[in-house]
């Protein structure tokens, strides 16, 4: 794959390789100037995400209102021995998209005995070179006997680059809920290419609950998701040397009943402006425009069960809490129809 550039090793138990070329970059550039010239405004959320960020996310799902994490990780840590089954005969590769910290995958990693464990490659993909580098040499303290071959990339781009070997892809947390319908159906389109019919592909659904509960998890009283929120400008300064003013923005997420959805936008409470000086771009935001910066899709089973089935995928398990709340689901590819 001519995209792929080692461009770190060390003892043995630990590979890295990027994927992001220059050709990227001029692609993050493209996707802002079309957003930030669109009537809505808007900006991917991947763009949340500097080591500032990360750690207001994880403040994020430590707050109360946030049920997602917690809720996850009682799910993971009632059924990783069932999850991590896949690993108790035969090797392969554990693939956590989205790698970001380790709190998950250790809880999977401990459900596999020893023995088992020597038989299983880690393979984290994070845009994050930094977050990448520094979760693996945890692991590979933490895990005497664990190898780890780690991808800096876009997931959203780059799963051709996955091992072909048998594997156990993992897309944890609510992720595909941030996707666009058209984008989750391509993303999982892409999953579904490159697995092989025994591999096996978990993934995060956040369910449909009462949209009180919903909109309290994106309007936390600390007010930490509102700075997560804005830290998309600070990185936009920083990265494009722009000179919007963070002040002049405040935090604005609803739920959408007809989409089944969260919304977060950044709305000027004033006649307010920058200059994206790298990009040559002038930007103008009324008083009371937003600049669309997530959503996050709830799901209902059946809405999931129409997604996979239109992407080639089929559940095959599900593991969810006693309330419904969120679910992780099994899934694997699904035989090929045969015309008639």
């Amino acid at each position: 794959m001519h995209l792929e550039k080692t461009i770190s090793q060390a003892d043995g138990r630990l590979q890295i390789l990027n994927c992001l070329l220059e050709d990227d970059s001029q692609k993050s550039t493209r996707e802002i100037i079309a957003g930030m010239t669109q009537p809505q405004k808007r900006l991917p959320s991947k763009y949340f995400y500097d080591a500032h960020g990360s750690r207001l996310f994880e403040r994020i799902c430590e707050l109360p209102e946030y049920y997602l994490t917690r809720t996850e990780l009682a799910i993971l840590e009632a059924n990783a021995p069932a999850i991590m089954a896949f690993f108790a005969e035969c090797g392969g590769d554990l693939v956590e998209l989205g790698s970001g910290s380790n709190r998950k995958i250790k809880i999977l990693l401990d459900a596999v005995p020893a023995p088992a464990r020597r038989r299983l490659r880690y393979v984290p993909v994070d845009i994050s070179e930094s977050a990448l580098c520094e979760a693996s040499q945890e692991l590979l303290s933490a895990y005497r006997d664990l190898y780890i071959l780690g991808i800096i990339g876009d997931f959203t781009r780059h799963l051709e680059i996955l091992p072909q070997d048998r594997k156990l892809i993992t897309f944890l947390g609510s992720t595909i809920g941030n996707f666009a319908s058209s984008e989750r159906l391509a993303f999982l389109q892409g999953v579904a290419r490159v697995m092989n019919p025994e591999d096996r592909f978990v993934l995060g659904l956040d369910m449909l609950k009462p949209p009180e509960v919903i909109e309290a998890a994106y309007n936390d009283r600390q007010g930490v998701t509102a700075e997560f929120n804005k830290n998309i400008l600070r990185n936009l300064n920083r990265w494009l040397k722009a000179d919007f003013a963070i002040a002049d923005f405040e935090h604005h997420a609803f739920f959408v009943k007809e989409k089944q959805r969260v919304e977060m936008h950044l709305r000027a409470t004033r006649q307010t402006g920058a200059r994206l000086a790298d990009l040559d771009l002038p930007v103008s935001c009324r008083p009371g425009e937003t600049i669309h910066t997530e959503i996050s899709q709830k799901f209902s089973r059946e809405q999931a069960h129409r997604e996979f089935r239109l992407a080639g995928l089929a559940a095959t398990r599900w593991f969810t809490d006693p309330a419904g709340w969120f679910s992780l689901v099994m899934l694997q590819k699904a035989p090929e129809r045969q015309d008639q």
